[in-house]
């Protein structure tokens, strides 16, 4: 089954099969030492800059900072959710601590 994942409103969302399914401007829990200092990443998303899917998995490349410390730029693919027959089902961004991939 094919499912269409791409970027919408320069970069401000996610869609899944033309539905938009996750926004910048929230703040996601990293595990990101490469990105920052901090222990934990608290990375607030200011703009999406690619979106793929790898199996079962979606993630986008987004850019923003980090609101403890202030690195700000880009921390690769992070995972945002699941395609599980056809349908996305996304993580929960704020609660889970999510690990950026290569």
């Amino acid at each position: 089954m094919s499912v269409a994942v791409r970027i919408l409103d320069d970069g401000a969302w996610l869609s899944v099969n033309d539905e938009r399914q996750v926004s910048v401007s929230e703040l996601w829990r990293l595990n990101a030492p490469e990105f920052c200092q901090c222990e934990q990443t608290d990375f607030l998303a200011e703009g999406f800059l690619s979106a793929r899917s790898s199996g079962r998995t979606v993630t986008v490349e987004t850019y923003g900072q980090c609101i403890a410390c202030g690195s700000s730029g880009t921390v690769g693919h992070v995972p945002v959710g699941e395609i599980i027959h056809g349908e996305f089902y996304g993580y929960d961004r704020e609660g889970d601590v999510l690990t950026p991939v290569a």
